[in-house]
């Protein structure tokens, strides 16, 4: 049974940085694209960033690049997103989810067939 869970959210100030873990059991981690999305209030799920399998290629959403970086420890098991330079609008739950195995990383939800419980991230201005 795949069980990802989600960790190191929390509240801080704009500016600040936090650095989101995934850990992941119940699948061959390595062998699988990963991907970060999050859930603002009243709005969609929307893609955040996503890495290939292996060590693989990585995607970012234009409104995280240069601050956000998706990164993976396939020996460890975890997805980590690292946020520099957090804004209020990057409040949000943030969601953990595994994708193709084998696969490329993707934007699409579709692609992702197992979701963490979330891990909320409040910015305060």
């Amino acid at each position: 049974q795949v069980q990802l869970v989600a960790s190191g959210g929390g509240l801080v100030q704009a500016g600040g940085s936090l650095r989101l873990s995934c850990a992941a059991s119940g699948l061959t981690f390595s062998n699988y694209a990963m991907g970060w999305f999050r859930q603002a209030p009243g709005k969609d799920r929307e893609f955040v960033a996503a890495i290939g399998w292996g060590m693989g290629s990585t995607l970012h959403a234009d409104s995280v690049k240069g601050r956000f970086t998706i990164s993976r420890v396939n020996a460890w098991n975890t997805l980590y997103l690292q946020m520099n330079s957090l804004k209020p609008e990057d409040t949000a739950v943030y969601y953990c989810a595994s994708g193709r195995r084998w696969g490329p990383p993707s934007v699409v939800n579709s692609d992702y067939d197992y979701w963490g419980q979330g891990t909320q991230v409040t910015v305060s201005s």
